[in-house]
């Protein structure tokens, strides 16, 4: 009995180069986060890695796109492999894009601070920045901040330096920040309390320095917060949108002073009824 022959149908070396590139994309992008997440190696050599998983997968696009074009005219086999080449290369775009965007619509302002006038300073914090990035910048810096986001401003509240610098820890501590240095307020010798901390990117892990500054105001108190990027290219408001988020986080859980107690009314006195007298006393 003659055996039925089946020709296996021929596939497009673009399909599967297209394919290729993605998951080599993919893998290097993975690979320079979790560089950059552990401290493995220097921050700038894996940012330039992952750009070049950036560019492999756009490679793996423009491929996949003309290993469409040779299987729509020559009938070749390696559909599903472009298909997957493009999703797998999109996904991997999609947040380099955004930030792009971001980068596009804002100024690079890598130091914003609540109070540009008299801004809290770095101290356990520089020795870990770059040389020459722990001064504020100064008026330059003052005027874009105020352009890019105005509502960036202190936070004043009905609590006491101490209670305000209990609060602002525990929410670092929430949100897992690295505490390098912490002051609390102890008046009268310090009446500011401060807290130095460093704060990641959610994706890339990349660090920030955050300082924390709680002044007595009135019967109240002040917090000041500043955030400045240890890399001197965008930080996409990143900066800008962890000052509000602290400090809103920082005002929805400080405990407010009480009111002083109203003072108790002296009790009115009742007149007295006048008693009958009996018969005998009448007499």
């Amino acid at each position: 009995m003659a055996r039925r022959l089946t020709l296996a149908e021929p596939k497009s070396r673009l399909a599967i180069w297209a394919a290729r590139f993605a998951w080599f994309a993919l893998a290097v992008a993975i690979l320079s986060i979790v560089i950059v997440r552990t401290g493995f190696l220097e921050v700038v050599p894996a940012l330039v890695t992952f750009g070049g998983a950036l560019v492999c997968a756009v490679l793996a696009i423009l491929t996949a796109f003309a290993g469409a074009i040779v299987i729509w005219r020559q009938g070749l086999s390696g559909i599903g492999r472009l298909i997957v080449a493009i999703l797998v290369s999109t996904a991997l775009l999609a947040y380099p894009l955004y930030l792009g965007y971001r980068a596009y619509r804002l100024p690079a302002v890598l130091d914003v601070t609540t109070n540009p006038a008299n801004p809290p300073r770095f101290e356990v914090a520089a020795r870990l920045r770059p040389r020459g990035t722990s001064e504020y910048a100064g008026v330059e810096a003052a005027a874009k901040q105020r352009a890019a986001y105005p509502d960036i401003a202190p936070l004043q509240v009905m609590a006491s330096p101490k209670a305000a610098f209990d609060t602002a820890m525990a929410v670092v501590a929430k949100r897992k920040w690295t505490v390098v240095d912490a002051r609390a307020p102890a008046p009268p010798g310090r009446r500011e309390g401060t807290i130095e901390a460093i704060a990641r990117s959610t994706i890339m892990g990349i660090r920030d320095d955050v300082v924390i500054r709680v002044t007595p105001v009135g019967s109240g108190s002040q917090v000041d917060v500043r955030s400045a990027s240890r890399l001197r290219y965008h930080d996409f408001g990143d900066n800008a949108a962890r000052i509000r988020a602290l400090l809103e986080e920082i005002d929805d859980q400080v405990p407010t002073a009480e009111p002083a107690q109203k003072q108790a009314e002296p009790e009115k006195r009742q007149p007295q009824r006048r008693q009958p007298q009996s018969v005998n006393q009448r007499r």
